[in-house]
């Protein structure tokens, strides 16, 4: 079956619109802010081999990676009715620990084989580790947290008891996680339910020939995209500060090579692997490659796997964008994966320079408070990215004070933070002039200072705290981010990336880098 060009239009926004109603489920029905409130979490659906067809307009890095590790529950274990794969493993398709995946075949009538998959990833606030939040300066994976292969977290629709008690006796919250992971299950029966009613609707042999045209017609439109653009290799570099244990600055190349429609992304010169949390996996590099690319695009292009098919992705293994385990991953995820697209953009900037913005803020300026929380009489993890600014592009000036690139979460909003945190926000503004100079100005990033109210655990994974955000056609560069601990009339200038023991009364300020601007 053949549908026209309305038809298709009509089967991918039925498709989108099924997985943000999933989002909406799982956003509804959480328990912890992270979840509830930040919307830390991405839903998707799958054709029959595992093959990403349409998508919510939720994070970035989730959404790019998430095939992968749908595909290694496909591949791992047998999924029947009633069925739910759970995994986290940064080895198997996932991003970091505290990102859980849940997967749960779609059954049509009495088939024997799945029609489907929906999926979802949410950021869990805890997921054990050496301190709480799991998102702490680390050397090695084993450090991170409670890993979890493909499993089956749900059997012919009962949870799995067993698989249920191990995973919450690896977390310092368990009631949040149990009812963040009962979340999760709740959207994908609301996605199961809704992809069955699209196809007794409209009928198999539609809904199944629209997810195979709609993944054609995206690769057709990245294909048109790259024969828009000059031919010729594009290259560009970069540095993370440091890994957090003595590595830095740690470089970042890329070479695109575009021609004929096709481009080769080859990260060959980046930096070995580290000792420190920001290694990203491949799934963190091929996430970040597609989101570079969908962005390049003149035309909306539907955010489907057909995308990739004329690109091409060489990352080499054991590399600090491949890298091999046990390497510590936590940060590769929030901060390495911001990187990689800055690198990219600076490269592609050269093919196509009144497309690509400048820098952005680069960081998703990760802080996690735990500890337990006298006042209600429980433990609590608070994990929140803060917001920086946006870089300028030709025609316009960089937003301040969002989140930009890997990451599409909001914050954490005061009211919800002091009533379910013991925490007290004393500062939280626009930190003026951080924007980089041009003629378009780069956004300005943020000031957010936090109070603990009772004795806490910190750990702060952050980037952009020593190299600059650049700028683009002869745009100033966004200014550096910076961490500090208020204790009393002392005021201490804190590591990008830092674990350490906050008493009652401290403050946490973190002020986060602005985006480059554009122009002289």
């Amino acid at each position: 079956m053949k549908l026209d060009a309305v038809g298709l239009a009509v089967m991918n926004s039925r498709l989108a619109a099924i997985a943000e109603e999933m989002g909406v489920v799982l956003g509804q029905t959480a328990f912890s802010p992270n979840i509830k409130e930040r919307r830390d979490y991405s839903c998707a659906i799958f054709d029959a081999r595992g093959e990403l067809v349409a998508q919510a307009a939720h994070i970035p890095v989730h959404l790019g990676s998430t095939p992968l590790s749908v595909r290694s529950a496909i591949e791992r274990l047998e999924l029947s009715r009633g069925d739910v794969a759970a995994l986290n493993d940064p080895f198997a398709g996932g991003t970091h620990l505290p990102d859980l995946t849940v997967v749960a075949p779609v059954f049509l009538g009495r088939d024997a084989r799945p029609f489907g998959y929906v999926a979802n990833r949410a950021h869990h606030a805890d997921i054990g580790g050496i301190a709480p939040g799991s998102m702490a300066l680390s050397t090695e994976i084993y450090q991170e947290g409670f890993r979890l292969p493909p499993v089956k977290i749900a059997e012919r629709g009962a949870i799995s008891r067993d698989v249920l008690a191990l995973f919450l006796a690896n977390t310092r919250v368990r009631e949040e996680r149990e009812g963040d992971l009962r979340a999760q299950l709740a959207a994908l029966r609301a996605g199961i339910e809704r992809v069955i009613a699209l196809v007794e609707r409209s009928g198999r042999a539609e809904v199944d020939s629209a997810m195979r045209s709609l993944k054609d017609y995206a690769a057709r439109l990245m294909t048109a995209t790259l024969r828009s653009l000059p031919a010729g290799t594009y290259r560009a570099g970069d540095f993370l500060d440091d890994d957090g244990v003595g590595t830095g600055p740690i470089p970042l190349k890329v070479a695109i090579r575009i021609g004929r429609g096709r481009a080769i992304v080859d990260f060959t010169g980046s930096a070995p692997q580290v000792r420190g949390s920001v290694n990203a996996n491949y799934a963190i590099t091929l996430s970040a490659t597609f989101y570079a690319m969908k962005c390049l695009a003149a035309e909306a292009v539907p955010p489907n796997e057909g995308l990739m098919r004329p690109i091409k992705l060489i990352a080499p293994a054991g590399s600090i964008v491949n890298a091999n385990p046990p390497a510590a991953v936590a940060g590769g995820n929030v901060e390495t994966s911001q990187r990689i697209v800055d690198v990219l953009f600076r490269a592609l900037a050269k093919a196509a320079p009144d497309r690509i913005p400048a820098a952005s803020s680069g960081s998703m300026s990760n802080l996690t408070i735990g500890g337990y929380d006298r006042f209600r009489a429980r433990h609590f993890s608070y994990y929140e990215t803060i917001a920086g600014g946006a870089g300028a592009a030709r025609g316009h000036p960089g937003a301040s004070g969002i989140h930009t690139h890997m990451t599409n979460t909001l914050n954490t909003p005061v009211e919800a933070l002091e009533a379910y945190y013991p925490m007290r926000i004393t500062e939280y503004r626009i930190r003026r002039g951080s924007g980089g100079r041009g003629r378009f100005r780069g956004g300005d990033g943020l000031v957010r200072e936090l109070e603990c109210l009772v004795d806490s655990s910190v750990s702060l994974l952050t980037e952009r705290r020593k190299i600059a955000p650049y700028g683009l056609a002869g745009g100033g560069e966004g200014a550096r981010g910076a961490n500090f601990l208020l204790r009393g009339k002392r005021r201490a200038k804190l590591a990008g990336k830092t674990n350490f023991d906050a008493s009652a009364g401290d403050r946490v300020r973190v002020e986060t880098p602005g985006g480059g601007g554009w122009g002289k």
